[in-house]
């Protein structure tokens, strides 16, 4: 939180002059001035220019505020947005080259998303970065970009987007060695925390004091926790967030990730929003929920005039059941992540949606008729959330674009039917590279660079051998 200040100071004319409410912003200001006011009122010291790279993970460079408010030409190399999980790189196929120059691209500071970075301890700052070429053209296969240029299809037709993401994850005991299984953690009982603790209150509480850190840390960067509970996994957590702008929210969900991880370390605890983390165990989602606005009229496009189901939200759906397989891996984009999408598991594994059904991959939650939406229960927690929103948000457009019918509403359990997706990585990677209709909507760049890495993924994890192959290989073939 920032130091105390008065609320007046000593104005040029040997006066006194009320401090600027922006300077009091938690979060964002509108220009360069704003800035450096803010940022001297908080006797901020160092700020973190931070981009999600193609796995979300935070990239950046961190220097001095003075040096960040002097006109600073920032710059990363074109391949930190090439680059697997595991730090290699993929091979130049199907579209992908690898530039040869590894030129730099250039970070442009969204000021907007500036905040404290609460648990430093020395005054630090962060701000949320975009990336444009050197001759000032957006870059268009960096997440954020990809987001964008999802969003502003929907400007085109005078449409807006509205989301709210669900994220789960799960707290387990610090581990070191990753050859070990990961393990629930101790809470306050002293026990480890067991399993089938949906929505228990004392299970939160188990976590009371990281809990408390997750909040204060969340508050002090201008981020609003809608809910949290404890899901049905041993020591598995889930925070909702406030519907609102997809480029807003992915920056939140981006910054709360980083949070969360923070705030268990804090405790000797680690934090993570692997898909499948421990055997035995629910997989840990992303649900997306979704409604269209009208920019001229503010009504939700899924909803008509007597408050019923408009031919845009069928069609909506419709897309969503056509394209989201073939969007799969960008809402499961780890082999991880195929260990979640498991038949009569939580997770869906099938193409149908229904109302209030939570068995089905698209459910239509009880609302009104202005809070009509589509809930988009495929995507795991590990999944990039500039990628997944974008993904989801593109394959309901095509759906509106090009009308695609959806099936009728599923009343019964789907989710121990046959199942409708990808079963692996490489050939959600095929059915991605097949989709001209996605690709062209997210950007051919981005969907060569992205395929790319994923298959470079792939092969990197072939080349581990698990515990099971030595438990059944080894003596028995």
């Amino acid at each position: 939180m920032p130091p105390a200040k008065k609320e007046v100071r000593p104005s040029s004319r040997g006066g006194r002059a009320r401090t600027p409410a922006f300077v009091k912003n938690l979060r964002g200001v509108k220009n360069w001035k704003e800035a450096r006011e803010w940022l001297e009122w908080r006797g901020i010291e160092d700020i973190e220019c931070i981009t999600p790279d193609q796995a979300g993970v935070a990239r950046g460079k961190m220097m001095p505020s003075k040096k960040f408010t002097s006109n600073t030409s920032l710059a990363l190399p074109s391949a930190v947005f090439m680059m697997t999980i595991s730090g290699g790189y993929p091979e130049n196929s199907n579209g992908f080259s690898y530039p040869e120059d590894d030129g730099d691209l250039k970070l442009m500071p969204d000021l907007s998303t500036l905040s404290v970075v609460p648990w430093e301890s020395d005054p630090t700052a962060q701000v949320i970065c975009d990336l444009v070429h050197q001759d000032g053209r957006s870059v268009e296969f960096t997440p954020r970009n990809v987001l964008k240029r999802v969003v502003a299809a929907y400007e085109k037709r005078g449409l807006r987007p509205v989301v709210a993401p669900e994220i789960e994850f799960y707290l387990v005991r610090k581990n070191p060695d990753p050859d070990y299984p990961l393990t629930p953690p101790v809470g306050r009982s002293g026990r480890p925390i067991g399993g089938g603790a949906g929505y228990s209150i004392a299970g939160v509480n188990e976590f009371d004091e990281l809990i408390d850190d997750i909040y204060h840390f969340s508050e002090s960067q201008g981020l609003e926790i809608d809910t949290l509970i404890h899901e049905e996994g041993a020591g598995q957590l889930e925070i909702n967030l406030r519907h609102g702008d997809p480029v807003e929210l992915a920056d939140q969900v981006f910054l709360f990730k980083r949070t969360i991880r923070e705030a268990a370390l804090k405790h000797e605890t680690y934090a993570t929003f692997m898909a499948k983390p421990i055997q035995g165990q629910p997989g840990s989602a992303m649900h997306i929920h979704q409604s269209i606005i009208d920019k001229k009229t503010g009504r939700n496009v899924f909803s008509d005039a007597d408050g019923g189901e408009t031919e845009a939200f069928g069609h909506f759906i419709g897309g969503m059941q056509k394209h989201v397989p073939n969007a799969l891996v960008m809402f499961a984009p780890y082999v991880n992540s195929y260990r979640r999408l498991t038949q009569a598991a939580s997770a869906p594994v099938n193409t149908k949606w229904g109302y209030d059904n939570r068995t089905v991959a698209f459910r239509v939650p009880r609302s009104d008729p202005a809070g009509r939406r589509l809930e988009n229960r495929i995507p795991s927690s590990d999944a990039n959330p500039y990628l997944a929103l974008a993904a989801s948000l593109a394959c309901g457009l095509i759906g509106m674009s090009k009308q695609i019918a959806p099936d009728t509403a599923v009343l019964t359990t789907a989710n121990e039917d046959e199942i409708d997706l990808p079963r692996s990585l490489l050939e959600a990677v095929d059915l991605f590279e097949a989709d001209e209709d996605l690709k062209d909507l997210l950007g051919q760049s981005f969907a060569a660079t992205y395929a790319a890495i994923k298959r470079a993924e792939f092969e990197t994890f072939m080349e581990v051998i698990s515990p099971w192959e030595r438990e059944y290989l080894l003596l028995n073939v």
